[in-house]
């Protein structure tokens, strides 16, 4: 074994004493004859080197700790703000849905019509990770609850692909689907009259669709920034549903 070549090359990487140590070992290595145990000896003195290698290798530069998801998820409060006015109007009541069809985080597709039946509500979002998307998506998971008492199918809709999807959803919890309105970029929601064609992405609006497929509510938040009422989406749903659900508990 060539123990000079074994030993570090700075001694900043290893702790001082580790450091003396291996000059002890180097110096005593060359006093022992060879053997198998002298092999064994090198063995071990090679193994240890890698575990010190990968811990190095492994450690965060000074000044910093490893990134956790938590510090994923909260990358929206440094993110840039959007705080452009709104420049569409929703589609009106009384109008037919749009048919479409999107992939969904797991690749599987949303087909509108396949959800007739049930009240459905379709949030349109500018991009994923951005601090009132970030926000809005939140309000929405919290709430999760509210719309499976009124039955409500929720689904958010952005043109982020679906690998953005799937992390941004993973980061944030959001229990119902995302769909990816990627390729072609925007497409359903320039059907819905929400694409925003110089920023590349769509309004914040909502829909909400009866169990026909008719559009009973719409809205665009007056900028980007805003988070929509949910008092006002309740409403909505609870006069497509013909009244609002009761209290959980209530046949208990």
């Amino acid at each position: 074994m060539d123990t000079e070549r074994s030993q570090p090359q700075a001694t900043n990487a290893y702790p001082r004493r580790l450091h003396e140590l291996e000059q002890r070992f180097g110096g005593l290595m060359g006093r022992v004859s060879d053997s198998p145990e002298k092999d064994a000896l090198s063995v071990l003195h090679g193994m240890m080197h890698e575990v010190l290698r990968q811990a190095h290798a492994a450690k965060p530069p000074d000044g910093h700790r490893a990134t956790s998801t938590g510090d994923v998820a909260q990358l929206y409060r440094q993110a840039p703000k959007m705080e452009a006015p709104a420049e569409h109007t929703p589609l009106p009541p009384g109008t037919t849905a749009p048919e479409f069809a999107l992939p969904d985080a797991s690749g599987h597709l949303f087909q509108l019509s396949e959800h007739r039946g049930r009240p459905i509500v379709l949030a349109f979002y500018p991009l994923d990770w951005s601090p009132g998307c970030s926000q809005q998506l939140d309000l929405f998971a919290q709430e999760h609850d509210q719309f499976e008492r009124r039955k409500a199918v929720v689904v958010g809709i952005s043109v982020d692909s679906l690998y953005s999807h799937g992390a941004w959803a993973s980061v944030r919890r959001i229990p119902f689907p995302l769909l990816a309105d990627f390729n072609p970029k925007g497409d359903v929601a320039r059907q819905y009259g929400v694409f925003r064609e110089r920023d590349g992405y769509s309004e914040r609006a909502l829909y909400v669709l009866d169990e026909r497929g008719i559009i009973r509510y719409g809205y665009v938040s007056p900028y980007l920034h805003h988070v929509p009422d949910l008092g006002d989406l309740y409403a909505a749903l609870d006069s497509v549903s013909g009244g609002a659900p009761e209290p959980m508990g209530a046949h208990a």
